[in-house]
Order: structure tokens, then C-alpha cells, then sequence
């Protein structure tokens, strides 16, 4: 197989509201990857509009996003943040991977079952090509790695089924254009250490979202101390006492889902901390707790309001990482059309 260079891309949908559950499920794994790789980093707001969105609302979605991704760390001289919709050759590419696409791996995605549901005649169909454009996204910087949750699994095959059929069916014309035996890397999902699955903190059974209509069920990125704290003290808990081994949290979905954000935010396991705090009673824990995550998470917000209020300063690094993001993909265009045969310029 042809070597390419180690690249991680990954991209996050501007939706509003990032919380907890994105920060320790999603973004402190973008920071800790900039270390050992070079990233690409996007906002992906062509995918946003799959669903209605309104126009004003999205756009200070796409902005909040770019805020967050840099006030969690990630540096964007060192390494790529711009919004896709700024770098057209990912829906000049997935038009192509519409082509190579087969409708039988679609009709396999189980994403699109669930959020189509019932009524799926109604469902546009950019959010049944939906896979298709993400494998684009991945592809059109010749990526090799992806930090990916289980729910984005089934979409990394299909983009690997997809750049290995365009590998395949182009063979003859990507050798004659001087790429070896490969155009496309196979992309490899990173899935770096036990994912953090943040639960509502209103419902340990539930996963923390941003369309639960209490605002107590989540932590925003946004939130100050003040609400940070209150809404630790108020997380839904048992009477029982916190228990000393793992086995003590089978049953107990909300000391279980508290022990895991204090063990994610601390960088321990759980392990560690029912060592600490096996046998106290939740209200020591949820003051540790509270202590933590307002160390934690306080700068975070605080520094998004900051730049999300620097509307310039965002403008700018998104305009910076798209150009810098533009010049790979246009490489990587030339060459796929070049290799089907297009007449370009």
C-alpha cells in the first residue's frame, strides 16, 4: 500500500450549546492529538444544514464552535480550524463519492434510520448522502486518522469502502498519473482510551444533551462558575453513600456517570477516585466535584465569551485555516479529476 503522511481530521457540527459531553467525549482528545499529529480541525456546517437551520442562528453556531475549539487549546497557527463551507472541494468531492458510493452501503447507515424515524419519505436527501460528504471531508486531505465516538463508526468504513472502490476503479489511471499503487489512504479511527460517555445529570440512563428542555441536565461549555456549581449540587444522586470498588456503581447510573466526569476532569480512572472517596457521602463528593469542575471548565467558558465577543479575531483564524486547508484540497481535486479524466484548466 502507498505511504501517506499521518494526518488527523475530524470535524464537529455547529449546533450551539456545546457542553460537558462534547468537551470530554470530543474536544480534549482534538488537544491531546495535536501533540503526536498534524490536525485538521473543522466546523461542519455544510452537514449542519442536512436538518432546517435558521441562517442567524448558524452562524453564530459555526463562531461559538471556533471559539470553543480555541479556548480548550487547540492552536490554530500550529494546526488547521476553518469552516468547511469555506473550502468548496468537499462538495466537489462528494459529488464524485456520490458516484462511487453504492445505494446498498447507504441504505445500510443505521444514523440515518434513527434521525429520519418514522418519516423518512420527509427526510432531505442531504441527510441520506450525509456519509457520503463525510468520507469527502476525510478524504480530500488524504487523512489517515479519525477520532471517532461508536456512533461514527459505520460512516469511517464507508469512507474506507469508498477511497478503497475509487482505489480499485481508477487503478490503471491513478498508476498512469504517477500515484503508486493508491490514491486514497484507507483512513484508521483513533479511539484514544475509554470513551467518556457523559450522561445527563438529570437521568444517569440519559446521554447529556443539548435538546433536553432542563438546562440543569448538562454543563455548557458557556456556563460561569456560579452555574457550573449549581448545577453539580443539583445533579440528580442516591442516599447510599458512594461505594469503594467499581462493582458498587452497576446499578447506581448517577453515582456512576459523576464518578466518571470527576475521574475524566482529573485524568485519573474511577477506580482512583472511589479509592479517595468510597464511603463518603455525596455531598463531600459533589463539593470536590464542584471544585474541579469550576477549575476546569471556568477558564473554558470565560475565555469563549471573550472570543466569541472578538467576532474579528474568529473571522480571521477561520479565513487563515480554510486558505491553509484550501491549498491541500485543490491538490488533491487536480489530481482526482486528472485521474477521471476531466479536462481542467
Amino acid at each position: 500500500m502507498a505511504h501517506f503522511k499521518e494526518l488527523v481530521f475530524s470535524g464537529v457540527q455547529p449546533t450551539g450549546n456545546l457542553h460537558l459531553g462534547n468537551y470530554l467525549g470530543a474536544i480534549v482528545k482534538f488537544v491531546d492529538l495535536q501533540k503526536s499529529h498534524d490536525c485538521i480541525y473543522c466546523v461542519v456546517d455544510l452537514h449542519a444544514i442536512t436538518v432546517a437551520q435558521d441562517p442567524l442562528q448558524l452562524t453564530a453556531n459555526i463562531r461559538e464552535v471556533t471559539a470553543a475549539f480555541i479556548a480548550c487549546g487547540i492552536d490554530p497557527k500550529a494546526h488547521i480550524i476553518f469552516n468547511q463551507s469555506q473550502v468548496p472541494e468537499h462538495a466537489e468531492l462528494a459529488w464524485v463519492f456520490n458516484c462511487v458510493a453504492r445505494l446498498g452501503w447507504l441504505n445500510r447507515m443505521t444514523q440515518f434510520k434513527e434521525k429520519a424515524g418514522k418519516d423518512r419519505e420527509n427526510a432531505s436527501v442531504g441527510l441520506y448522502a450525509y456519509p457520503a460528504l463525510m468520507a469527502a471531508d476525510i478524504l480530500v486531505y488524504r487523512a489517515t486518522h479519525v477520532p471517532v465516538g461508536e456512533d461514527q463508526k459505520q460512516h469511517l468504513e464507508l469512507s474506507r469502502d469508498i477511497a478503497q472502490k475509487f482505489n480499485n476503479d481508477f487503478a490503471e489511471s491513478i498508476a498512469r498519473n504517477g500515484f503508486n499503487d493508491a490514491f486514497f489512504p484507507l483512513p484508521e479511527p483513533l479511539i484514544q482510551g475509554p470513551a467518556t460517555r457523559v450522561m445527563s445529570l438529570r437521568d444517569g440512563t440519559k446521554k447529556m444533551s443539548k435538546s433536553d428542555p432542563s438546562d440543569y441536565s448538562r454543563i455548557n461549555l458557556t456556563d460561569d462558575a456560579d452555574a457550573i456549581a449549581q448545577k453539580v449540587r443539583k445533579a440528580k444522586t442516591d442516599p447510599e453513600p458512594l461505594p469503594s470498588e467499581l462493582e458498587g456503581l452497576k446499578a447506581r447510573p448517577e453515582a456512576d456517570n459523576l464518578v466518571g466526569i470527576f475521574a475524566a476532569l482529573n485524568g485519573t480512572s474511577k477506580a482512583d477516585i472511589l479509592l479517595e472517596y468510597g464511603g463518603a457521602q455525596f455531598s463531600t463528593f459533589k463539593s470536590a466535584l464542584v471544585d474541579l469542575s469550576v477549575a476546569k471548565l471556568g477558564p473554558i467558558g470565560a475565555e469563549m465569551k471573550r472570543l466569541v465577543a472578538d467576532q474579528a479575531y474568529i473571522d480571521a483564524v477561520l479565513a487563515d485555516g480554510s486558505e491553509r486547508a484550501g491549498a491541500k484540497a485543490r491538490q488533491t481535486m487536480n489530481a482526482v479529476k486528472d485521474i477521471l479524466g476531466f479536462v481542467r484548466r
